[in-house]
């Protein structure tokens, strides 16, 4: 490697372990390192180092987050969990999974994954412990289901992945990537359960004594949430139906409820994740400078020299998912998923497979007390019970760290599922 390739790539390192040690975003590190190479020392002008500037993602980033903030704000939101809840009807035992498919449901319509967390932790912690369900078990089964409903063809990674993918010349196919993201996560939800059930903690010995949540009568939908409900159904026939970007539906469904409260206008805008925006631009920004001065395909050309392909997929499995339990999941897919570029060009194995066992990889190691699904888990548990959750979340996260990309590779790599 040059001088030109070794300095990029040492700065994006320094990125990773600042960003780590910090509460800093990597994004805004990344724009500023993205002048810095650029201007001084390959002498582009801005417009050239803007000239991978993912505006598309951030419009879709923006979109989908300011609709949802109103979501939350109006009710609509709490009012489809109180009515998933009632629907069990008193079977404590498919409280994860309803919790699991409210998650999923949720990040599919293009909640991001720590939304959707957030929203959903307070009232399923609160009722793991009032039904003596293990809250590390109730924690997993939100993550997972989050996790599950992560990559659809609405939400925002699905959508940065298909467009990383489609932008480094090896499309894939997003109904693909959903299902085997959703597929991956029901199967390690059955096998948590195997798991707690075996170690004897399906019940825990600590729950009944108190619990947070709303035990009033089922509210109807009524004014603002009757409409923002229709809008979601709109948003699915728009973007399904006729293939309209899901961005600008986003944003004229956002548009019409803001319309309708305008008073509360200004928080609505405060719900957009300016935070992801720019960690999505700003990652993208550097990697496509790197790319440029042909970082990636130098480091593609080393790991191609480890051998057999499917090795150096199994490795980068292994290597973002490592990474993704102490950083951004989203920063490490914007750097990991270009480097599947000349090992697809090189092989027979599948794009939508390989970039999908990678995606998966990075995200449901997010259990990890160090990312922020799992923080909101720890966060949400008793304050007696605090150090109990953290410490146990930490033991559950580092098996999902062995087994998770292990058993992503193995389904969609070399089985070739998709």
């Amino acid at each position: 490697m040059t001088a030109v390739q070794i300095i990029p790539l040492a700065i994006l390192v320094v990125m990773f372990i600042v960003a780590t040690k910090w509460p800093l975003n990597i994004g805004v590190m990344g724009l500023v390192a993205s002048f810095g190479v650029g201007y001084f020392m390959l002498g582009m002008t801005d417009r050239e180092i803007l000239a991978e500037f993912p505006a598309s993602i951030v419009l879709t980033i923006i979109g989908v987050t300011y609709f949802f903030s109103m979501a939350q704000r109006n009710g609509t939101i709490d009012i489809i969990v109180q009515t998933c809840v009632r629907l069990v009807r008193g079977r404590t035992l498919l409280l994860p999974w309803v919790f699991f498919l409210m998650a999923a449901a949720l990040t599919a319509l293009g909640t991001f994954s720590p939304a959707a967390v957030a929203l959903l932790a307070p009232a399923a912690i609160g009722f793991a412990y009032e039904s003596r369900i293990h809250p590390v078990l109730m924690g997993a089964f939100i993550i997972n289901g989050a996790h599950a409903g992560g990559f659809s063809p609405l939400s925002v990674a699905g959508v940065l992945v298909h467009g990383i993918a489609a932008e480094n010349g090896f499309p894939i196919s997003q109904g693909s990537l959903f299902a085997a993201s959703f597929a991956v996560n029901l199967i390690l939800s059955v096998l948590t359960i195997v798991l707690f059930a075996l170690t004897g903690r399906l019940r825990d010995s600590k729950g009944g004594q108190h619990a947070d949540v709303d035990t009033s009568p089922s509210r109807r939908p009524h004014g603002q949430q009757i409409v923002t409900l229709a809008l979601i159904v709109v948003m699915l026939v728009c973007t399904l139906g006729f293939r309209m970007p899901i961005g600008f539906v986003a944003l004229s469904a956002g548009l019409l409820l803001a319309l309708i409260n305008i008073k509360e206008h200004q928080t609505f805008i405060g719900g957009i994740s300016w935070s992801t925006v720019l960690l999505v631009a700003g990652m993208i920004t550097y990697v496509s400078l790197l790319q440029h001065v042909g970082v990636i395909d130098t480091l593609a050309g080393h790991a191609l020299a480890l051998g057999a392909p499917l090795v150096i997929a199994l490795v980068l499995c292994y290597v973002i998912g490592v990474g993704s339990a102490f950083a951004s999941s989203t920063a490490l897919l914007t750097a990991f998923i270009p480097l599947a570029g000349p090992l697809l060009a090189t092989s027979s194995l599948s794009a939508s497979g390989t970039v999908a066992a990678l995606a998966i990889a990075a995200t449901v190691v997010d259990v990890s007390p160090f990312s922020t699904d799992g923080a909101l888990i720890v966060a949400n548990a008793r304050e007696d019970d605090r150090q109990r959750v953290y410490r146990q979340l930490m033991a559950y996260a580092g098996a999902v760290v062995l087994a998770g990309p292990l058993l992503a590779w193995a389904l969609l790599v070399p089985m070739g599922i998709v």
